[in-house]
């Protein structure tokens, strides 16, 4: 099954960073993809914007190898390739001075284009480009800018980036990206929730038990340990990615599927979010691997300090304080060197109020499993009886669809930031973060930091390769319940 190609509208988008790492790993390839699936218009540019000192054919050179490095599909045409290229620009600029803008400016002088500004930089200099943009008269009614995460390190970062940006555009104009939000599992959150009539009855405190988030990694911090020591996992998954998810697994139907319809209610589940006390938090630092610490050191050794607090992984409890989930925990977790690299949302019902079975045939409930990745799909657990004579025994089976056997190996996969990138020439904001739910996120996440800054916690250690730290298992088991087992 290969999902319709609808090309968008002619364009210009201006990566500044065009020469860094995400552009050559994610955005640049993910764009070639697009043009072969030939969603990009004949007239459209790409425009590499960068501190280095390089010509266009220079920067065509070095896309050309970013794509056969990092492309996921090796079966595109030489001429594909090429034909592409030719729609590579490159300006060499200084995102603080003045060096590069006048040229940059000629390029984007063309009428009725949508103009797109990718800023794939550090988040120190956003506010710097959006004055240039501005001074120099590309900050018009057509333009829109794509700014990459963080948003912040807390409130009052978040808060201020939020307003250096909104002196030069409008909220609409605005894209937060997180890439997590243009994966193809996490958009069937919303399929699975307001598609279906058999689960929204069901979907409230009264039959759901609990629900947990997991996101769990098998790598370490590799190479991005000066930065991640600065932000964590709390910073670096808790507040975005995880809440995301958590958002669009507890809101309410939006009154139609449109962008702030849907943010809408995505601010409504943040701002009901409960605190979270200290005794339903597990923080944890992966330790080195057995036998192996040279290839895979523990934490601290990768980030070069031995004396650092920063948590890889960490666990938590918080409710929603509103009519629909009133008393139903949600548990939340996500770890670095973990057993698998797995991301799930699993919701767990309730047991029937009365079992009309002998107690031999036990107790069971229903078990709804979303798997983000690998091996994207939805298992729901079932109660049967197990075959044979002997009696009614009772057993648990997967009603099992796994997506790429449900719709065929031939389905057109879109890469996260390829659908992204797209849905910001369109003009659709649905998948993007807004203002006001960015600071939300970190009005929440800040009393957490600060709460164990000031107990001065320190994180458990947890073996690489495990589930994480002890606590975050007794922090399921004070409740009677258990994680589902991290597996790929």
């Amino acid at each position: 099954m290969v999902s319709r190609v609808i090309p968008v509208a002619p364009f210009d988008l201006v990566i500044f960073g065009g020469t860094g790492d995400l552009a050559r790993r994610k955005i640049l390839p993910g764009l070639f993809r697009r043009f072969c699936a030939g969603q990009m218009p004949p007239d459209a540019r790409v425009v590499g914007a960068a501190r280095s000192d390089m010509s266009a054919e220079d920067y065509r050179r070095m896309v050309r190898d970013a794509i056969g490095e990092f492309n996921s599909d090796t079966s595109y045409k030489a001429a594909d390739l090429d034909a592409f290229l030719a729609r590579l620009e490159y300006v060499t600029i200084d995102a603080k001075g003045e060096a590069g803008w006048s040229e940059l400016q000629k390029l984007m002088a063309g009428e009725g284009r949508v103009e797109a500004y990718y800023f794939s930089v550090s988040p120190s200099l956003f506010g710097d480009l959006a004055e240039r943009l501005h001074k120099w008269g590309m900050a018009d009614a057509q333009a829109r800018i794509v700014v990459e995460k963080p948003f912040g390190r807390d409130l009052a970062t978040a808060c201020a980036l939020n307003a250096t940006l909104a002196e030069h555009f409008d909220e609409h104009q605005i894209y937060r990206i997180d890439h997590y939000l243009g994966k193809e599992t996490v958009q069937n959150l919303m399929a699975v929730r307001f598609g279906n009539m058999l689960f929204e009855p069901l979907w409230n405190a009264q039959y759901v038990d609990h629900i947990q988030i997991t996101v769990a990694e098998t790598v370490g911090v590799g190479g991005r340990g000066e930065y991640y020591d600065k932000s964590g996992a709390m910073r670096d998954m808790v507040q975005n990615h995880l809440m995301q998810l958590l958002c669009l697994i507890a809101m309410e139907p939006p009154a139609r599927f449109d962008p702030d319809a849907v943010r809408d209610e995505k601010l409504k589940v943040i701002r009901a979010l409960d605190p979270v006390l200290p005794h339903h938090i597990s923080r944890g630092q992966y330790q080195a691997e057995a036998c192996n610490e040279a290839e895979m050191p523990g934490y601290r050794t990768a980030v070069g300090d031995a004396k650092t607090r920063t948590e890889s992984f960490v666990a938590l409890k918080t409710h929603i304080s509103n009519w629909r989930w009133a008393g139903t925990p949600f548990y939340l977790r996500t770890g670095k060197r973990m057993a698998a690299r797995s991301s799930e949302i699993t919701v767990v019902f309730k047991e029937t109020p009365h079992s009309i079975f002998s107690e031999e045939a036990g107790r069971h409930r229903n078990v709804l499993s979303i798997r983000l990745q690998p091996n994207e799909g939805i298992t729901l657990g079932v109660t049967i009886k197990e075959p044979g004579p002997g009696g009614m025994r009772l057993i648990d089976v997967p009603l099992d669809m796994s997506f790429a056997e449900a719709l065929g190996d031939d389905t057109d996969h879109v890469d996260a930031y390829e659908r992204l990138i797209m849905d910001v020439i369109r003009g659709n904001q649905t998948l993007f973060m807004r203002g006001d739910e960015v600071e939300a996120a970190w009005a929440w996440t800040d009393p957490i930091i600060q709460g164990w800054e000031a107990r001065n916690d320190v994180p458990k250690p947890y073996d690489s390769g495990s589930d994480g730290p002890t606590d975050s298992a007794e922090l399921m088991r004070r409740d009677g319940r258990e994680w589902r087992k991290v597996s790929p």
